[in-house]
């Protein structure tokens, strides 16, 4: 029988990618997490990682297994959250910044479960596509799609890798076709983005393939307008794979050679707070799990 213990390291190495990674977010020895695989491969009587210097990837039985170990590790956090509310009787505001279709589909589903967890922590939304500043006490709790390092003066979990692709409606495609390759971006009609989306790296290579003389049909300063853009046949635009999934009136065109990663954040200082800690600790393994369904894209 295996021990709990392990999955949780099971789980890190899954999420991190390494040993190394997976020690540093458990606060371990890297040595002792790769006891504890062993520990876990040998009671499973299989292989759940292929090891080497690049890192760990999970076998097919390991990504077979990710989903029921994520499945008992919310179990146990939520004995963990019940015991600890009675406990320590958490009150007060978390604030959280993310992107108004990050609230739609990954926040505002989750939070009757959290509620019945903390029904006195309230969470309050600063919806916007715009980083606020942590630092500056603008929230407490940010989630956000990075393609650089987070600054290092912020206390940051990263919740899955994110890809992202060309997509354009079924409609669109009937009557324009699709483009299949860079260089088809030209001669089709795009949506752009503006303001803070603008300087996104796959909106920078798109506006660069689709060149000077780009047929703009429209242009948007949130992802939330871009996708409905994409959605009323405008044209075609760059959406994460785990977004463009999820619709099945939205067709994947081309990928795009830019990957980033969902990030969530907090400051040193509020990393301990109990009702900060609680939300983060919450939130990171639902927006995993969440993630992980819409990722693979569609034809």
């Amino acid at each position: 029988m295996f021990d709990w213990n392990d999955l949780r390291h099971f789980l890190a190495t899954a999420r991190a990618g390494s040993t190394l990674g997976a020690s540093r977010v458990l606060g371990v020895n890297q040595s002792t997490v790769a006891r504890r695989l062993d520990a876990l491969e040998a009671a499973c009587g299989a292989r759940l990682f292929e090891r080497d210097r690049n890192g760990a990837s999970l076998t097919s039985l390991g990504d077979d297994l990710l989903p029921h170990a994520e499945a008992m590790e919310k179990a146990a956090q939520g004995l963990e959250h019940r015991l600890g509310v009675h406990h320590r009787g958490m009150t007060g505001v978390v604030r959280l910044t993310c992107s108004e279709l990050m609230a739609t589909i990954g926040v505002i589903p989750a939070m009757g479960e959290f509620r019945s967890l903390y029904p006195d922590i309230r969470v309050e939304l600063a919806l916007t596509d715009a980083f606020l500043d942590l630092e500056k006490g603008e929230a407490d709790v940010a989630i956000r799609a990075s393609f650089d390092l987070p600054s290092s003066n912020l206390i940051a979990r990263k919740v899955r890798e994110e890809y992202w692709a060309m997509y354009c409606s079924h409609a669109y495609a009937q009557a324009h076709g699709v483009p299949t390759h860079e260089d088809d971006l030209a001669s089709h009609q795009i949506i752009e983005s503006e303001g803070a989306m603008e300087t996104l790296p796959p909106n920078v290579w798109l506006k660069a393939h689709a060149g000077p003389d780009a047929n703009v049909a429209i242009r948007c300063s949130s992802l939330h307008n871009v996708l409905n853009a994409v959605l009323a046949g405008l044209g075609v635009a760059a959406l994460p794979n785990g977004l463009g999934a999820r619709y099945p009136e939205l067709k994947h065109c081309l990928p795009i050679p830019h990957g980033g990663a969902i990030w969530l954040m907090t400051t040193a200082e509020l990393r301990h707070t109990p009702r900060i800690r609680a939300f983060m600790d919450f939130m990171a393994p639902h927006l995993a799990a969440m993630s992980r369904q819409l990722d693979a894209p569609r034809p």
